[in-house]
């Protein structure tokens, strides 16, 4: 990947090219930073329930202005069950004022949502109605997550990726050439989470004789990998907006910068 692309890519499984910083929206962020942020390109929006009701009206109008810029991510807190999948589906439609959600989330699969053949299946029936337009899983599971890139209807997975938990590497990422659904020849998209490790990242522990990693750092860290599409960003500032984006122009990670990261990543792991 050259520097010139490196915030967008084209991700198969969308149909469409995005910015690589997805707005995550639950950080504390005002509305009129959530509309720079918007301004500046980002176009990837992670929604949950979780203190982003005041951004909602925002989030509409910019729906209602040009529904074919933004990608709408979201999903239920809950999901066991084909009905009530359908029922927040709909319920989020309604919401928002659209006839579509264009990344529709299992959240904590194995926890707090099922892949099922109800579940499954109704997703299915809303992606045939229009009403969704793929798939997303999150899961922390990554054993079974390289099973399922492998072999299921998943078009994104969202995967905690950082250089504290780098595991993604050797238990995911390996799998993605041997994907076997032909009727999905393209790779799923990876939208990677927890980039700072809760914020572990950002300070030095005592062993440590240098700087911590900054968040940019860790933003970079992830989009150097060629299998991440889409790192998200849970920006509570206008400071941290334009920081974001003052790191994603310096491109991929050097060899160099890349080693002193996973060292670090090591130690702030333990």
């Amino acid at each position: 990947m050259t520097q010139s692309n490196f915030a967008h890519t084209y991700v198969p499984s969308l149909g469409r090219s995005v910015h690589r910083l997805g707005l995550a929206c639950n950080y504390g962020i005002d509305e009129a930073t959530f509309e720079t942020a918007l301004d500046r390109g980002m176009n990837y929006i992670f929604w949950t329930s979780l203190k982003t009701g005041h951004l909602r009206p925002a989030l509409i109008r910019r729906l209602k202005q040009d529904r074919d810029r933004y990608i709408l991510a979201t999903g239920p807190a809950i999901g066991f069950f084909g009905g009530s999948v359908r029922r927040a589906a709909e319920s989020i439609l309604r919401k928002f004022q659209t006839d579509c959600i264009d990344v529709f989330h299992l959240f904590w699969v194995g926890r707090t949502s099922a892949l099922t053949a109800s579940t499954l299946g109704e997703i299915e029936k809303l992606k045939a109605e229009g009403k969704v337009r793929s798939l997303a899983i999150s899961i922390h599971d990554r054993e079974r997550a390289g099973e399922l890139v492998q072999d299921s209807p998943i078009d994104v997975f969202m995967l905690r990726y950082n250089a504290a938990h780098p595991g993604a590497e050797h238990d995911v990422f390996p799998y993605f050439a041997q994907r076997k659904d032909a009727a999905r020849p393209g790779r799923p998209g990876i939208v990677a989470y927890t980039a700072t490790s809760w914020r572990k990242l950002l300070k030095a522990p005592r062993s440590w004789p240098a700087a911590p990693m900054t968040a940019s750092d860790c933003y970079r860290f992830c989009l150097s990998n060629p299998n991440v599409d889409i790192v998200l960003t849970g920006p509570s500032s206008a400071k941290h907006v334009e920081e974001n984006f003052s790191g994603l122009e310096r491109g991929p990670l050097s060899e160099d910068e890349a080693k002193w990261m996973r060292e670090f990543g090591a130690v702030v792991h333990g």
